[in-house]
């Protein structure tokens, strides 16, 4: 009887918040950033239903890469009922845009859509932290407030405009943060391309702002970035943590965020 193994107890399955919230911090300002701005901005019932649908789609992405990925089936089983779960609000979300705006502003989200399937590639292949991924995964996102404001009824040019003015926030600072983490973990630092992004972004900003398209706050927000990311590449104290940075960065984008909405408005 001693020989005899004793029955293996099942393995339970991860809670609900382990399969769903993604643990990448610095994930939830880049994704919600622009669906605040966009709200904000141009505010619209269609625009509202695209919301859901946005932050259902940000829900959806660590529960499909682990039903992909994982080994254990109890998690692996758990992780695809979570993912389809997420995809039906996805879906609901997208219907109700179409209910209230029809299908003209479709175009409008081929670059979030082209962004976010680069970016699925290689985050189902677990290469998502690499740097065309994240930059793939901030562009998708980014570029919502353009869809927004088209769902709003914007004219094209101002759409754009603020879809851009969203893209030269988000890309420049992901590879500024991750210049800078690669720089405290290898002690190579390499700040040149985070520091054109930068700058590029300032001009562009200063340009959409001059032309009219852009409030001049937008502009001033870009400028006073770019001198951040100056700051944190050549300057940044050693004492300075990725959490506090990460605290940081956040505040930065909120209030970049509301500042450029209501300007805008």
């Amino acid at each position: 009887m001693d020989n005899v193994a004793a029955p293996s107890r099942p393995v339970a399955a991860s809670p609900w918040s382990d399969l769903v919230l993604p643990k990448e911090h610095g994930s939830w300002s880049l994704a919600l950033e622009p669906v605040a701005l966009g709200m904000i901005s141009a505010p619209s019932w269609a625009g509202l239903a695209l919301s859901v649908a946005t932050v259902a789609a940000f829900f959806t992405r660590r529960p499909l890469r682990i039903g992909v990925t994982e080994q254990r089936a109890a998690r692996r089983l758990a992780a695809r009922r979570a993912a389809v779960a997420c995809g039906a609000v996805v879906l609901a979300g997208w219907c109700g845009a179409l209910f209230g705006a029809g299908t003209g502003w479709w175009p409008w989200l081929l670059p979030s859509a082209a962004a976010g399937a680069f970016f699925l590639f290689f985050d189902l292949q677990q290469s998502g932290r690499e740097q065309h991924a994240e930059i793939a995964g901030a562009t998708a996102f980014a570029w919502l407030p353009a869809v927004f404001a088209a769902l709003a009824g914007w004219p094209a040019r101002s759409a754009a405009a603020l879809g851009v003015i969203m893209l030269v926030r988000a890309v420049p600072t992901v590879l500024t943060v991750r210049a800078w983490l690669r720089g405290r973990k290898t002690g190579v630092r390499r700040p040149l391309l985070p520091l054109a992004a930068a700058v590029l972004a300032a001009i562009v900003g200063l340009e959409l702002a001059r032309s009219g398209l852009a409030p001049w706050i937008a502009a001033v927000l870009l400028v006073a970035l770019a001198l951040r990311s100056i700051a944190l590449l050549l300057f940044s104290p050693a004492t300075l943590r990725a959490s506090t940075l990460g605290m940081i960065e956040a505040g930065v984008g909120a209030v970049f965020v509301i500042a450029v909405a209501f300007a805008w408005r």
